[in-house]
Protein backbone atom coordinates (compact mmCIF):
# COMPACT_ATOMS: atom_id res chain seq x y z
CA UNK A 1 0.00 0.00 0.00
CA UNK A 2 1.23 3.68 -0.70
CA UNK A 3 2.39 5.70 2.70
CA UNK A 4 1.59 9.40 1.75
CA UNK A 5 5.00 9.94 4.14
CA UNK A 6 8.59 9.11 3.62
CA UNK A 7 9.49 8.24 7.53
CA UNK A 8 12.75 6.63 8.56
CA UNK A 9 10.43 3.84 9.75
CA UNK A 10 8.45 3.17 6.63
CA UNK A 11 10.58 0.95 4.77
CA UNK A 12 14.08 -0.63 5.32
CA UNK A 13 17.35 1.57 4.75
CA UNK A 14 18.42 0.97 1.40
CA UNK A 15 22.71 -0.31 1.54
CA UNK A 16 23.56 0.33 -1.82
CA UNK A 17 24.41 3.30 -3.60
CA UNK A 18 21.96 2.81 -6.49
CA UNK A 19 18.91 2.41 -3.91
CA UNK A 20 19.71 5.31 -2.09
CA UNK A 21 19.58 7.16 -4.76
CA UNK A 22 16.64 5.87 -6.30
CA UNK A 23 15.32 6.71 -2.71
CA UNK A 24 16.23 10.09 -3.08
CA UNK A 25 14.52 10.33 -6.48
CA UNK A 26 11.36 8.75 -5.76
CA UNK A 27 11.28 11.38 -2.70
CA UNK A 28 11.53 14.25 -4.94
CA UNK A 29 9.30 13.04 -7.11
CA UNK A 30 6.74 12.07 -4.63
CA UNK A 31 6.43 15.65 -3.15
CA UNK A 32 6.54 17.39 -6.63
CA UNK A 33 3.77 15.24 -7.58
CA UNK A 34 1.48 15.82 -4.86
CA UNK A 35 2.03 19.41 -4.86
CA UNK A 36 1.28 19.52 -8.54
CA UNK A 37 -1.90 16.98 -8.36
CA UNK A 38 -3.46 19.23 -5.18
CA UNK A 39 -3.09 22.33 -7.45
CA UNK A 40 -4.69 20.70 -10.16
CA UNK A 41 -7.80 19.18 -7.83
CA UNK A 42 -7.87 22.98 -6.67
CA UNK A 43 -8.00 24.31 -10.37
CA UNK A 44 -10.58 22.13 -10.73
CA UNK A 45 -12.68 22.93 -8.19
CA UNK A 46 -12.25 26.17 -8.79
CA UNK A 47 -14.31 26.04 -12.29
CA UNK A 48 -16.88 24.10 -10.39
CA UNK A 49 -17.62 26.31 -7.51
CA UNK A 50 -17.64 29.28 -9.61
CA UNK A 51 -20.66 31.56 -9.05
CA UNK A 52 -20.75 33.55 -12.66
CA UNK A 53 -20.08 32.63 -15.92
CA UNK A 54 -17.12 34.96 -16.54
CA UNK A 55 -15.18 33.99 -12.98
CA UNK A 56 -16.33 29.74 -14.39
CA UNK A 57 -14.75 30.67 -17.69
CA UNK A 58 -11.22 32.73 -16.00
CA UNK A 59 -10.48 29.57 -13.57
CA UNK A 60 -11.43 26.82 -16.61
CA UNK A 61 -8.33 28.59 -18.99
CA UNK A 62 -6.26 28.16 -16.12
CA UNK A 63 -7.68 24.60 -15.20
CA UNK A 64 -6.90 23.34 -18.55
CA UNK A 65 -3.49 24.72 -18.53
CA UNK A 66 -3.25 22.60 -15.28
CA UNK A 67 -4.49 19.71 -17.15
CA UNK A 68 -2.48 19.69 -20.28
CA UNK A 69 0.51 20.05 -18.17
CA UNK A 70 -0.16 16.85 -15.95
CA UNK A 71 -1.12 14.96 -18.86
CA UNK A 72 2.28 16.24 -20.73
CA UNK A 73 4.06 14.95 -17.66
CA UNK A 74 2.53 12.24 -16.84
CA UNK A 75 0.77 13.22 -13.77
CA UNK A 76 -2.81 11.76 -15.12
CA UNK A 77 -3.24 9.97 -18.46
CA UNK A 78 -4.22 11.95 -21.30
CA UNK A 79 -7.66 10.85 -21.69
CA UNK A 80 -8.28 11.53 -18.02
CA UNK A 81 -7.57 15.10 -19.13
CA UNK A 82 -9.62 15.30 -22.16
CA UNK A 83 -12.57 13.45 -19.88
CA UNK A 84 -12.06 16.92 -17.33
CA UNK A 85 -11.72 19.19 -19.72
CA UNK A 86 -15.14 18.19 -21.41
CA UNK A 87 -16.64 18.05 -18.08
CA UNK A 88 -15.64 21.23 -16.88
CA UNK A 89 -16.42 22.60 -20.27
CA UNK A 90 -20.09 21.53 -20.16
CA UNK A 91 -20.01 23.00 -16.22
CA UNK A 92 -18.80 26.31 -17.71
CA UNK A 93 -21.27 26.21 -20.40
CA UNK A 94 -24.33 25.18 -18.29
CA UNK A 95 -23.58 28.75 -16.64
CA UNK A 96 -24.06 30.86 -19.00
Amino acid sequence: MFRASFEPWDMPVPKLKSSKKALRQARTRTTRNRAQRSALRTALKRVRDAKTADAATKAYTAAVRLLDRGARKGLLHRNNAARHKGQLAAAVKKLG
